[in-house]
């Protein structure tokens, strides 16, 4: 017998999800670069690793399918939290972080945004709500915290933006020291959002969970929408609320696809 996976997605955002709270598993980038490979691997956006906490109920470690370590997930927090089940709290690198599973969705509180140049961080001190900077068409962005750092364009239409292209460009501006996670969104209504995002080590990817958080509190931080905020992204809906000076609250699906087993070993 081999060890235990589960196979499950938030708006078609991809995971692995390995539950190594009785059975540690080690994990590295090479190893979880492997594991997500979708030709050799099993094949995900992002691997999540949970383990035992002394701060939560559970820890989440989250690597991108390059192998990187990230801070934070919105969509793998609410597949964990269906994992979970009930009410639970989640320690990541980003902070701890409440959870409620749903019937068939999760509600995810993710903390405080930040929003401080050097919270983000940027490689220099401006005003975080339109960064004089540009790149192409995409200009004057926000810059938010939610645990992990996003840029937030927000354009006429956002599917026109060539993201596949630009993302790159910007994720690894010497702008952002940590790389950043880059949102293109367009304001439908006063309650309506609509996202496309390039994901920091991850690509394009059909939703963002702290993406569409970022953009929905950059949007009422501009005055432009009105909490709470329906976020469109490719793979689907997710409802955001956030107050100033409050925490912001995801609700939105997850879903188990299958549980497979395997040999870790198997990939290096």
């Amino acid at each position: 017998m081999g060890d235990r996976f589960f196979k499950m997605h938030g708006l078609g955002n991809d995971f692995v999800v390995i539950d190594a709270r009785t059975s540690p598993v080690s994990m590295t980038p090479e190893r979880a670069r492997a594991i997500a490979d979708r030709r050799t691997g099993i094949g995900c956006d992002q691997l999540i690793v949970i383990s035992p906490s002394d701060r939560a109920d559970a820890q989440m470690r989250i690597f991108n399918n390059d192998g990187s370590e990230v801070e934070a997930c919105g969509n793998a927090s609410r597949a964990v939290a269906l994992l979970i089940g009930g009410r639970s709290t989640l320690e990541t690198l980003g902070g701890v972080i409440a959870l409620e599973a749903l019937d068939g969705a999760a509600r995810v509180d993710m903390g405080a945004p930040r929003f401080d140049w050097n919270e983000i961080p940027l490689a220099y001190a401006m005003d975080t709500r339109s960064m004089p900077v540009g790149w192409e068409e995409l200009e004057n962005p926000a810059a938010v915290n939610v645990g992990n750092p996003h840029a937030i364009f927000f354009v006429a239409d956002c599917d026109t933006v060539d993201l596949g292209r630009l993302g790159p460009i910007i994720e690894n501006d010497p702008l952002f020291p940590e790389r950043v996670n880059v949102n293109v969104a367009s304001v439908v209504s006063r309650g309506h959002l609509k996202l496309r995002v390039w994901e920091r080590g991850a690509g394009l990817t059909r939703a963002c969970g702290t993406g569409a958080c970022a953009t929905a509190v950059a949007a009422i931080r501009a005055g432009l929408v009105a909490s709470p905020v329906r976020v469109t992204l490719p793979g689907g809906d997710l409802e955001i609320a956030w107050t100033p000076g409050g925490t912001i609250a995801m609700t939105g699906p997850a879903a188990h696809v299958f549980t497979g087993e395997t040999d870790w070993s198997r990939f290096g």
